[in-house]
């Protein structure tokens, strides 16, 4: 693992995958960004697999992540990802169907925690709650967890250091790191990597998409 959380740079605006996210990645694929990923909406299947195959022959780790809350609807996003080839599945509620399938295709599944509505996602629940959730999903052999801190009602600061602390898994932290206060904050939590999309698309971290993509994962490795 890096000394350091490592960015994932998500071709995702409002909790969907932009519709130009191959000119995106192709203008950037020379970055300092090793991970990459989008969401399973709006992009036409046959498309999610051709930009991943780009991802995967350029040399990137790639990940899907689906925002889904029903068994049948995370299960058809976890058959995307097989389908596509994906490197880890980030999302989904955890159900063991899913699980079953991510490990009989050799998939990394990085399930949500907590009680999650919406989209974009809003997350609530106690972090006792949370980790004793991780720990059962953690049991039946899932990677690790995507964890929507920053998308929480409580204090998402404290909740993404102690969920990171209680857990003995990667925890990628998703969703709305859209300032460098946040990446300040995200080092000290210090999970295995974080997402950051709307930024990027905002301008949040000053200049081109991908000045942005390396001036962030420059002050991460400082």
């Amino acid at each position: 693992m890096s000394a350091h959380p490592e960015l994932i740079v998500m071709l995702t605006h409002n909790d969907r995958t932009v519709e130009n996210a191959r000119e995106v990645f192709e203008a950037c694929k020379d970055s300092k960004a090793q991970f990459w990923g989008f969401k399973e909406e709006p992009l036409p299947l046959a498309q999610m697999k051709e930009l991943y195959s780009l991802m995967k022959d350029c040399g990137k780790t790639t990940f899907l992540e689906v925002v889904a809350y029903t068994e049948e609807e995370c299960l058809a996003g976890a058959r995307m990802a097989v389908e596509c080839g994906v490197d880890v599945l980030l999302g989904t509620l955890f159900f063991d169907s899913i699980n079953e399938l991510c490990k009989a295709n050799g998939l990394k599944y990085m399930p949500f925690v907590g009680t999650i509505t919406g989209r974009p996602s809003v997350l609530e629940g106690t972090l006792e709650e949370m980790v004793a959730q991780a720990n059962v999903a953690l049991a039946k052999g899932v990677y690790g967890f995507d964890l929507l801190g920053y998308r929480y009602t409580g204090d998402a600061v404290a909740l993404n250091k102690a969920f990171v602390e209680a857990v003995n898994a990667p925890v990628v932290l998703a969703g709305s790191v859209n300032s460098y206060q946040r990446l300040d904050e995200v080092k000290d939590a210090a999970p295995w990597a974080f997402t950051i999309g709307g930024a990027f698309f905002e301008g949040k971290f000053g200049g081109t998409f991908e000045e942005q993509v390396d001036k962030v994962c420059d002050y991460m490795a400082r």
